[in-house]
């Protein structure tokens, strides 16, 4: 296993991460089983390991927590804050108020005293990126964190960030965890130049897009929409859909190559974002040690120009196949008032 530095923090993280959004009740309730993953991963010489409070309400952060006792000095430990956590108002979000209380309970599940990377999950525009920045400033002060990032934020916002931070004098984003895949290469045309320019350290998640590159589906297959990943978003897994079927022609092409470059299908998929120069670091989430395996058999291989070129002869560069963030869309986009004048103001003349 190959060892990057996270963006500029001096801390050196292993170029596959474990992903546990799988461990808990949403994927494996196994704690047990959830723990031998994660000795497993850290015995094949992945430091980093990647959750956050929103898994399974929480419970993949517990799960992380009793596998890490007796190891927590070998991981560098990585989670994040966001989304709504149980019932009620100021649950959720990027505010100062909530990341003050959300990280203590991130501290309290996981049974750590420290962080090491403290991730804000998705832009919240009902709070100024300033507030969001100082708060996480403090918490690295107070010791209850090392460094910070963010998660799928778009290049604008980045960009956004970083001025404020210069502007202000407070420390920055040192890091940014966008979905990257070869069925997902938007990102390539924007976020991950954005993220060599500013010096950030990247850790791509859903390099399987979401399952679509696991060999599982197949063009002409019935698809099993009540189980595994297909029972969280079974739209994203219809074969009646056209774009999944779209995604399912792309799979076909990308079966002969893997098996004329010699690997398995998982590997080719994991390797592939790997290899770009801006990611530090690939997520690989699985739910079972049979799957955490074969990705892991993976790492060392090794994708040449030609192989490069015929991916993307296959999925250009800076294409997406389909939208990988299901969870979460721009206001600009999702709220109609935010796209319409009003209506006695429309017109031109």
């Amino acid at each position: 296993m190959r060892y990057r530095n996270l963006g500029g923090t001096g801390i050196e993280v292993s170029a596959h991460c474990l992903g546990t959004m799988m461990f808990g009740a949403v994927g494996n309730p196994d704690h047990e089983e959830c723990a031998r993953i994660i000795h497993a991963a850290i015995d094949r010489g992945i430091n980093f390991v990647d959750t956050a409070d929103m898994y399974s309400s929480g419970e993949s952060e517990v799960i992380v927590g009793k596998a890490l006792k007796g190891r927590r000095d070998d991981v560098v430990l990585a989670t994040k804050v966001h989304f709504q956590m149980g019932e009620g108002r100021n649950r959720s979000g990027n505010s100062r108020r909530w990341i003050v209380r959300a990280v203590e309970d991130s501290l309290r599940r996981l049974d750590t005293d420290w962080i090491d990377l403290y991730q804000v999950h998705r832009p919240d525009h009902t709070t100024d990126v300033e507030e969001t920045l100082a708060v996480l400033g403090d918490l690295v002060r107070a010791g209850k964190i090392r460094s910070f990032g963010c998660s799928t934020f778009p290049a604008e916002e980045l960009v956004e960030a970083h001025h404020t931070a210069e502007r202000r004098g407070l420390p920055r984003f040192r890091t940014e965890q966008p979905p990257y895949s070869i069925l997902a290469r938007g990102i390539e045309a924007d976020v991950l130049p954005v993220a060599q320019r500013y010096g950030m350290g990247v850790l791509t998640w859903s390099p399987l897009a979401s399952g679509f590159l696991s060999g599982k589906q197949r063009l002409g297959r019935p698809v099993d929409l009540t189980s595994g990943r297909a029972a969280l978003n079974p739209a994203r897994f219809d074969p009646a859909i056209p774009g999944n079927v779209a995604k399912l022609e792309v799979v076909e092409r990308l079966v002969e190559l893997a098996e004329e470059i010699g690997c398995t299908l998982p590997e080719l998929a994991v390797a592939f974002p790997v290899a770009h120069p801006a990611v530090t670091s690939v997520i690989i989430g699985p739910r079972t040690m049979e799957q955490m395996e074969s990705l892991v058999k993976g790492a060392g291989l090794v994708l040449d120009d030609d192989a490069l070129d015929r991916i993307d002869a296959i999925v250009p560069p800076g294409v997406n196949i389909y939208h990988p963030d299901g969870v979460w869309r721009p206001p600009a986009l999702t709220d109609a008032g935010l796209r319409r004048r009003p209506l006695g103001r429309r017109a031109a003349g």
